[in-house]
């Protein structure tokens, strides 16, 4: 486990550089689960990321098998990526790390095109309660594991507002995701408003 994590922090840190900040969060029959900060610098416009890491230790596991197998199944981390200074951000780092805990405490398993509720706010005033798992790949390559184990994933979050999330639970995420792209949604900014959703 601790070897896994080592590989996962030093790809994100090859893929994103030092992080800024990092904190840790323990749940009860969970391991721990910390979140790193990363700042990409751009003036006014710097983009900071936050990635979990302990999410990856162990693979995640569909709750209707019978056994765990302690090498097989999908592995992840959390990566999330909003415009810094705009709101209080930094709060999202329970929530996060309420999602990558949620493979071990509720069985989940977390893959592109998912929608993860955190039953509130992602941070103060934010305007998103869920966020919409995407493909990874994009950002920080996936990492290759010894075998069997397979590959971890670093998967892109991208918040949505409730009006969203229920339109994308009736029409998919394919849909959505296109709706973003046709209407040049900034996925990145922390107070953007719902994208149009009729036509």
């Amino acid at each position: 486990m601790a070897h896994v994590l080592e590989l996962v922090e030093a790809r994100l840190r090859s893929a994103l550089g030092e992080p800024e900040a990092r904190a840790a969060v323990t749940f009860l029959g969970a391991d721990r689960i910390e979140v790193l900060r990363f700042l990409e610098p751009g003036g006014g416009n710097g983009v900071v990321r936050y990635a979990t890491l302990g999410m990856s230790a162990a693979p995640m596991t569909d709750p209707a098998a019978v056994l765990a197998d302690p090498d097989r199944g999908p592995r992840a981390e959390l990566v999330l990526s909003v415009r810094a200074g705009a709101a209080d951000t930094d709060k999202v780092l329970r929530p996060l790390a309420v999602l990558a805990a949620s493979p071990q405490v509720e069985g989940v398993v977390v893959a592109p095109g998912a929608s993860l509720d955190v039953g509130g706010p992602l941070w103060p005033g934010a305007p998103f309660t869920s966020v919409l798992v995407a493909e990874s790949g994009g950002l920080v390559e996936d990492l290759e594991l010894d075998p069997p184990m397979d590959p971890v994933r670093f998967l892109p979050l991208l918040p949505m507002t409730p009006n969203e999330a229920a339109w994308k639970r009736v029409h998919g995420a394919a849909a959505l995701e296109e709706r973003w792209l046709a209407h040049g949604t900034d996925l990145r900014d922390p107070r953007r408003a719902s994208v149009p959703l009729t036509d």
